[in-house]
């Protein structure tokens, strides 16, 4: 299988970025591999094993030492494990899953069995919320509760909105290499200026083979037959997945939402204050 990096020295550059955002957070920390039959599945684990145990999902090409950093805290209550998404830009294997069927499901549930973990927590923000929405259609037997943050899957934006405002400055980027133009993607989805972003993603655009398949939305009788408490956490300003429209779909179709919020002034990305609310709500 050919690589999704588009050469060595461009892996090496996204990992080396991959390894400073993991010691700047200066946490004590974990290594753990995961063989799943999608692949060898990379994860930082942290935080006492005896806690009650929570699975991170980053978003679409993201790490997990962003999301560890997103919920810093967590590990002072959990046992928390970070994992690295498939077919993303980090340490897992680039076996690339389809979205259309219970692949994700299968992957997460594999590892769930592998790490022996009972009533677990899942936390995911964006596309980690597609992939734990396909977690609980495909097995919902060893989940406690999730929290999805802006979730990918229960419904999208305006497509012109995101060609105008997220493909075609990330498309000129890639054609001119002027760093502005990933500075117009991310002030488009980011509440707040993130400077490992500018960084990390102006290689993962240059150097990473993205998945550009549309995203599809769950089907409502599928998420009737969802048990498992959900909360979910929509943004008021997302052009991805419009936080009113998330929430008044949620509400129609998921009948183990035991809570959503609208968070005001948050556009795709939240700032550490909206984060730490999340993270809060998690731990509470």
């Amino acid at each position: 299988m050919s690589s999704l990096f588009k050469s060595e020295q461009g892996k090496e550059e996204i990992l080396q970025l991959y390894d400073a955002k993991l010691d700047s957070l200066k946490i004590e920390y974990e290594t753990l591999t995961v063989q799943t039959s999608f692949g060898k599945t990379n994860f930082i684990a942290m935080g006492d094993p005896a806690n009650p145990a929570v699975i991170l999902v980053h978003g679409s090409n993201g790490c997990a030492p962003i999301a560890l950093e997103t919920y810093a805290n967590l590990h002072k209550m959990f046992r928390v494990f970070a994992v690295d998404v498939l077919a993303q830009p980090n340490k897992s294997a680039e076996t690339r899953l389809s979205m259309k069927d219970d692949s994700y499901g299968k992957w997460m549930n594999e590892i769930i069995s592998t790490l022996r973990l009972e009533s677990v927590i899942l936390a995911g923000f964006s596309f980690g919320g597609l992939i734990i929405l396909k977690t609980l259609e495909h097995d919902e037997a060893k989940i406690k509760e999730v929290y999805l943050s802006v979730p990918a899957y229960i419904v999208n934006g305006n497509p012109l909105k995101a060609i105008f405002k997220v493909f075609i400055p990330m498309k000129r980027y890639m054609k001119t290499k002027n760093i502005e133009y990933v500075e117009k993607f991310l002030s488009n989805l980011f509440t707040f200026r993130d400077e490992f972003a500018i960084e990390f993603l102006s290689k993962v655009f240059l150097e990473f083979e993205m998945d550009f398949t549309p995203v599809p939305v769950i089907d409502a009788n599928k998420a009737r037959e969802i048990t498992t408490p959900i909360t979910i956490f929509a943004a008021q300003n997302d052009i991805m997945f419009p936080g009113k429209k998330m929430i008044k779909r949620a509400d129609k179709i998921f009948p183990s939402l035991r809570k959503s919020t609208l968070l005001e002034h948050s556009k795709h990305v939240q700032n550490k204050e909206q984060n730490e609310m999340i993270e809060q709500e998690i731990m509470r």
